[in-house]
């Protein structure tokens, strides 16, 4: 085990010399100790390592991790464990089979579906190399977020199954996410309320899930699991051990599709490869069994939101769900932080608390939202978020390795032909369907891109604290967990998120990039950069809210109550196996790793000057 550390060292790894690393640890193979070797009998006999060529590596000195090699591995055997776990729990069910009318497994549904959702969650064999799973950016002891510190303190998003492409933002917690609504609309609000993804682009229209509809994408990401086909997921489920009980629940014969018997070889090789071409359905299946194939995705989807909105994610069991309760009281800072954080601080406005309101003198006696709230909970599984969007003005991170996929890797992908020319405007491009998102389903839509150019979803503030047992906390000196916070990763502590609400209009520096603050000022202190996408989008109901450090300090003491396993151990949060952090200062946490921004080029002409134009022009 590793010494505990204060920073990481970073270096810059040439193609060759990660190709000699990945060749000393077997191309990142599962056989590399007498565990990984366990957990490899226990799965099934089809379910082999497919080896990959040289890493992709077009990234400057400092952008990978040094550590990246052997913490994939270390997350590999936690999943692997959990995996195995599961398959206990599969065999543990008893008979699984549907009666009565309509048919409904009697007893044991509710189990079976969501054992299954696990089983799919921690399957490795669900990408082209069997070397990554759902949960390889998402393990329970980070709140299903990114589950490497190095990664999370560096490199933002996480490297997928073809090392190392990576996508461009940080790994979304998914607990509570099935609870998202369906995508919509409020003309009389003039908001979107609903979806999955930063931007919105898991509207669940079709599933009437976004959860379930958010599960389909990281399978066929480029830049994630990257098959090239659905049905490349379907054929991996056809080889599962699990198979049977998919069958059980779905259907006899549900996996009976006749696979072209080039399959094997279409699904090895990760989407976006050269060869394919625009074709995203290589694999050539008859009308009637690409039915078949895309039903079966739609029940990997739905199995896996089930599992996500069961105990094992999204339980309700914090500190303050007791509060709730009347089954614990807060203390004195955490009630302190309560308070500020529905009054002064208007945190509630967005991260909804689902608290009454008490009545409010008026001025000068006092104006809402600094009274105190006596009444009983109106809501008492209150999901701490408002489903909406906005833009926060978060700079641009130049750490994030997305920027520097402008060269074609071994199959002929580029990542990111516009290197620094890319500006991320969330729900804007995916209302445009622009590049890195999803379709728009809705045509009605398009007019409102620019409104919300640069917004990104609101997320739950649930478990934003949640770490592994050993490092009890996200803020140094620690002992701590090393997370990122907002859709760039900009943001490394929760002091530093509350202080960024608290001051960005305090300490604005406009024409200043990250790493490029002025002697004497110390970034994410009393230094702001300028945001990513300014203009009228940007939230202003933030950035000068007058808190205090200590009142900082309170607020974050509150979104720690806010963490599941207060009243039930959270299941499987104990299988982290890295190290802690020591150190430092929550204030300046991650400054020791910023990087310049370099000289950026106007905003690409295929994402701002896609029609609707921005309101004003995106430097």
């Amino acid at each position: 085990m590793r010494k505990a550390r204060g920073s990481i060292a970073l270096l810059i790894l040439s193609v060759g010399t990660i190709a000699a690393l990945l060749l000393g640890i077997g191309f990142l193979s599962v056989g590399a100790g007498a565990q990984q070797r366990g957990n490899e009998e226990a799965r099934a006999p089809q379910e082999k390592q497919v080896q990959q060529p040289p890493a992709y590596n077009p990234y400057p000195p400092g952008i990978l991790p040094s550590d990246l090699p052997q913490e994939l591995e270390r997350v590999r055997g936690e999943i692997q464990f959990i995996e195995n776990e599961a398959i206990g729990e599969w065999h543990a069910l008893g008979p699984v089979a549907y009666t009565g009318q309509p048919p409904i497994i009697k007893g044991n549904g509710y189990q079976a579906m969501r054992v299954l959702g696990k089983l799919m969650n921690y399957d490795e064999n669900i990408s082209p190399f069997k070397n990554t799973a759902c949960a390889a950016c998402h393990m329970p002891y980070a709140g299903f977020s990114g589950p490497i510190p190095s990664v999370n303190l560096t490199m933002i998003a996480y490297p997928g199954s073809f090392r190392f492409r990576a996508g461009k933002r940080t790994a979304q917690r998914y607990t509570y996410s099935p609870d998202f609504p369906v995508l919509e609309y409020n003309t009389t609000q003039a908001s979107f309320f609903g979806g999955n993804f930063w931007d919105a682009r898991a509207t669940g229209y079709e599933l009437q899930s976004p959860d379930a509809h958010q599960a389909q994408g990281p399978p066929v990401d480029t830049q994630e699991m990257m098959f090239p086909d659905t049905a490349c997921i379907v054929f991996r489920l056809s080889q599962a051990a699990y198979r049977p009980l998919f069958e059980q629940i779905w259907g006899a014969g549900s996996l009976e599709i006749k696979f072209p018997h080039d399959t094997e070889e279409i699904c090895d090789t990760p989407g976006g490869a050269s060869k394919f071409g625009s074709d995203t359905q290589p694999v050539k299946l008859t009308p009637e069994d690409r039915s078949l194939s895309n039903d079966d995705y739609n029940h990997w989807a739905q199995s896996v939101s089930f599992f996500e909105r069961g105990d094992d994610v999204s339980p309700f069991t914090s500190k303050f769900d007791a509060f709730l309760a009347g089954n614990y009281t807060l203390t004195t800072d955490e009630m302190a932080g309560y308070n500020l954080f529905k009054g002064k601080a208007n945190c509630n406005s967005c991260h909804l608390d689902g608290r009454s309101t008490a009545p409010t003198p008026p001025p000068p006696e006092g104006t809402a939202p600094n009274s105190s709230d006596n009444g009983a909970a109106a809501d008492t599984r209150p999901l701490f978020t408002c489903f909406g969007y906005a833009n926060l003005g978060l700079p641009l991170n130049p750490r994030d390795a997305f920027y520097y996929q402008t060269t074609p890797d071994f199959f002929g992908f580029t990542g990111n032909p516009y290197g620094f020319g890319y500006r991320d405007l969330g729900v804007g491009t995916f209302l445009r369907s622009g590049p890195g998102t999803w379709p728009n389903p809705n045509s009605e839509w398009t007019s409102l891109a620019p409104a919300w150019d640069g917004r990104m979803q609101t997320s739950t503030a649930r478990n934003v604290a949640m770490t592994p047992p050993q490092c009890p906390t996200t803020e140094a000196p620690g002992p701590y967990f090393q997370k990122e916070f907002f859709h760039n990763g900009y943001i490394k502590s929760l002091k530093q998120l509350v202080h960024f609400y608290n001051t960005r209009d305090v300490f604005p520096f406009p024409g200043v990039t990250s790493g490029h603050c002025p002697s004497g000022k110390s970034e994410k202190v009393d230094c702001w950069p300028e945001p990513e996408v300014p203009g009228p989008t940007e939230d202003m109901t933030v950035g000068k809210l007058n808190l205090t450090d200590h009142e900082e300090d309170l607020i974050v003491t509150f979104l720690e109550t806010l963490t599941d396993g207060f009243t039930t151990a959270f299941p499987d949060r104990n299988t982290y196996r890295g190290t802690c952090m020591t150190g430092g200062s929550a204030s300046t946490q991650g400054n020791s790793s910023l990087i310049p921004t370099p000289p950026l080029p106007p905003c690409a002409t295929a994402i701002c000057g896609v029609p609707p134009l921005p309101q004003q022009p995106i430097p």
